[in-house]
């Protein structure tokens, strides 16, 4: 299995053990020397160098799984599935919407923007410099998405994207072809994983997750798998194995994605 850890948050790096990483028979840690400069600039390099090493994973064609430390690093995972020849819809877990503009967000915080990122917001801060073509709304699914600020409510109330739960998650009407499936660990009940950054409570459980996301693994048209894990640093063992167990079984079972572009 193809394995990149991303130890990013945002363009912060991340200390070591923040992601207990599981086996995996070949691991790559992207760790750039971000340059000087703006978040922006210094993102548009960590993104460049995660898709470079995310395309030669596709183009090899085995899985190809992606962790990092939040969601803005989807903008890498599919600016490398585009620079391995694949251009996949998008099926986005999260317990909230990261479908702000710089112009609606009221905290600043960037990952509340990943989303709307990849479907074109902003594209002179990311895509352009990362070569990214946006996805179209309608071959986007966000799951879960339950914790929504009035402007995202309102964006996602008139938009293309399909929404879902993850216990009714239907298969079948996913966009066709190739897909990127998106996990932020916060769409999960913070109950079952606690210590999240940005807990959002009356999730699914945990298992009703991998559940879902194994639903589409089986559909063998999974080009990367991408799990965010924006939770807070800890020591407790407990604490670390419930994510480490989470992970693992998240990554169980995920085959070769066919060919298909």
């Amino acid at each position: 299995m193809g394995m990149i850890v991303v130890p990013y948050h945002q363009d912060e790096r991340l200390s070591d053990g923040y992601i207990p990483l599981p086996l995996a028979d070949d691991l790559q840690v992207v760790d750039p020397e971000l340059p000087d400069g703006d978040i922006w600039r210094r993102l548009a390099a960590l993104d460049d160098a995660a898709a470079d090493e995310i395309a030669a994973s596709v183009s090899a064609g085995g899985p190809t799984t992606v962790l990092s430390g939040d969601c803005l690093i989807g903008m890498a995972v599919l600016a490398g599935a585009q620079r391995a020849g694949v251009h996949p819809g998008i099926v986005w877990f999260d317990a909230h919407g990261d479908v702000h503009t710089l112009d609606t967000t009221t905290s600043g915080y960037l990952g509340g923007l990943a989303l709307r990122l990849l479907l074109g917001a902003h594209p002179d801060l990311l895509a352009r410099p990362l070569g990214l073509h946006p996805v179209a709304e309608d071959r986007t699914v966000l799951v879960d998405a339950r914790d929504l600020d009035p402007p995202e409510a309102e964006y996602l109330r008139t938009s293309a994207i399909r929404r879902s739960g993850v216990a009714d998650l239907d298969v079948a009407s996913l966009p066709d072809g190739p897909l990127i499936v998106h996990v932020d660990v916060d769409v999960t009940d913070p109950d079952d994983l606690p210590a999240l950054l940005f807990p959002a409570p009356g999730g699914p459980p945990a298992a009703q997750v991998i559940a879902a996301v194994h639903r589409i693994l089986e559909t063998g048209r999974v080009t990367a798998l991408d799990i965010a894990c924006p939770w807070q640093p800890t020591t407790q063992d407990s604490v670390q194995q419930g994510r480490s167990d989470l992970l693992r079984q998240l990554i169980s079972g995920y085959e070769a994605p066919s060919q298909s572009t």
